[in-house]
């Protein structure tokens, strides 16, 4: 176990990255790598669709990318783009098992394969519903459940047909097991709900343009100092905002609409 800070935590979340995709965009990826590494975060999850179409040599450049990332503490799990034409052999290969547990000081971190092989939609399965209580059993200050596919319909995506079959079901595991954020990506639109004491937060994709609307390509930054978490949007090259706050203790929470501050601003 690696310990954070006493006090504070810092946790990167990119998603969506498509590689090998015509709409991939290297120097988009290449920035956000840098400004993580400037944060010198405490762990940094990546949620899938590392690749476009699964194959080996898409897998072989999200890696590289990846590995450029300086943090000790790294959770990826697969896409649907990644589990097409077989891609989970290559993910196995280079980032290892598709379902994880990762403690990093007071932060206990599980992540889930969602994905069904060449289908675009997603499913946690109920095999894994007590296997997902019992990595939440131990003492946390903060839980957070990682999967690609989304557990609530994000608005300005049209019409849903890929939210998580038996979301329902995941949804009332999470809460009896405490669990305070979820994170996930796939429709490559940002948004942040509560549902009772759960956050659920999506990022959009880092790296590619195919974007929905007027959506921009981004990433977010989770920081955490005693029961205060706060959740920032950042867009590589074009600065910040801040999406949702919450309190561990008290559940109280505010969303904003925000506007773009310069990268030079401090967080508060």
């Amino acid at each position: 176990m690696t310990e954070a800070p006493a006090g504070t935590f810092t946790l990167a979340h990119l998603s969506d990255l498509h590689c090998g995709g015509q709409y991939f965009v290297p120097s988009l990826l290449e920035r956000a790598i840098s400004e993580i590494n400037d944060l010198k975060p405490d762990l940094v999850v990546c949620s899938g669709d590392l690749t476009t179409f699964g194959f080996k040599h898409e897998y072989q450049e999200a890696k590289r990318y990846l590995d450029r990332i300086e943090c000790e503490s790294l959770v990826v799990i697969p896409g649907n783009h990644d589990s097409r034409n077989v891609g989970y052999v290559h993910f196995e290969e280079l980032f290892g098992d598709r379902n994880s547990v990762t403690r990093v000081g007071f932060v206990t971190v599980v992540a889930v394969d969602s994905t069904e092989p060449d289908l675009d939609h997603g499913q946690i399965g109920r095999g894994r519903y007590r296997w997902i209580e019992e990595q939440f059993a131990s003492e946390a200050r903060l839980r957070v459940f990682v999967c690609h596919h989304h557990l609530l319909p994000v608005p300005g995506t049209g019409r849903e047909r890929n939210v998580i079959y038996d979301a329902g079901d995941t949804i009332e595991t999470l809460q009896r097991a405490g669990v305070h954020l979820v994170l996930s990506g796939h429709k490559h639109v940002p948004y942040a709900w509560r549902l009772e004491n759960l956050f659920v937060v999506n990022t959009g994709t880092v790296s590619s343009l195919r974007l929905r609307g007027n959506t921009r390509p981004c990433y977010n930054i989770v920081e955490v100092s005693g029961s205060h978490v706060a959740v920032w949007r950042k867009h590589p090259f074009h600065g910040q905002e801040r999406i949702i706050q919450f309190s561990l203790d008290t559940f109280e929470y505010e969303k904003y609409t925000g506007r773009i501050e310069d990268e030079v601003t401090s967080r508060s």
